[in-house]
C-alpha cells in the first residue's frame, strides 16, 4: 500500500477501545448517521459530486442498510479498506462506483466517484476524463460503455497500473486524519 498504508495502519492500530471511544465521543449515540458523517468529512463547501459521493460511501459502509453507520459497521468498513484482500476491495470498489445499483459502472458513474475524490482529497493531479478513457480503453474489452462486476474485477487484476490508481484514489487517508483531527478539535473544547 505504500506510504500511506503505513499511516493508516498507525491510525487503524490504536488500540480499539481508544477507537471505540472516538465513536461514542463523535456520536454518543453509538450510530453515525449520513449528516453526521458530512459534518465529520467538513462537508461544507464541497460540490454536489462529493456530497454524492460521501452518500455512496455511507451506503455502503451501513450494511444492514438501517440508515446508520454503527461502531462495527465503521471498523468492519475501514478494514476492509484498509487490510481487505484484493477482490473484497475490488467489489466494494464497484459496488461503491455503481451509483444506481444495476450491476453495471458506466463511464458518468465513474467519472462522478472520481471528481468527488479529487474535491474531497483535494489532489487534481489527473483529470477524471483521463483516468476513465484509461480504465475504459484497458477494461471495456467489448466496448460496450460499461463494465460488469467480472470485467472490473478481471480488468483490475490484470492491469497493474489501473488497480495502482484505484488504490491511490481510494486512499482513506486524508479522509481519516479529518475525522480523527476533528475529534482531537472537540475533544479539547
Amino acid at each position: 500500500m505504500g506510504a500511506h498504508g503505513s499511516n493508516l495502519d498507525d491510525i487503524l492500530e490504536e488500540d480499539m477501545h481508544h477507537w471505540y471511544t472516538k465513536f461514542m465521543r463523535e456520536s454518543p449515540s453509538g450510530l453515525i448517521t449520513l449528516f453526521e458523517l458530512k459534518t465529520m468529512l467538513e462537508m461544507n463547501g464541497m460540490t454536489e459530486e462529493a456530497s454524492s459521493y460521501v452518500d455512496q460511501v455511507f451506503v455502503t459502509f451501513d450494511m444492514d442498510g438501517d440508515g446508520y453507520i454503527d461502531f462495527v459497521e465503521y471498523i468492519a468498513g475501514i478494514s476492509l479498506l484498509l487490510k481487505g484482500e484484493i477482490n473484497q476491495k475490488l467489489k466494494w470498489y464497484f459496488k461503491l462506483f455503481d451509483q444506481d445499483g444495476n450491476g453495471k459502472i458506466d463511464k458518468d458513474e465513474l467519472e462522478t466517484i472520481f471528481k468527488a475524490i479529487q474535491d474531497i482529497t483535494r489532489s487534481y493531479n489527473i483529470p477524471p476524463e483521463e483516468i476513465v478513457h484509461l480504465i475504459y480503453e484497458k477494461i471495456d474489452v467489448n466496448g460496450e460503455g460499461e463494465l460488469t462486476l467480472e470485467e472490473f474485477i478481471s480488468g483490475a487484476r490484470e492491469h497493474p497500473d489501473i488497480m495502482d490508481m484505484l488504490t491511490k484514489m481510494m486512499d482513506l487517508t486524508h479522509v481519516l486524519e479529518i475525522i480523527v483531527k476533528g475529534q482531537r478539535r472537540k475533544a479539547l473544547n
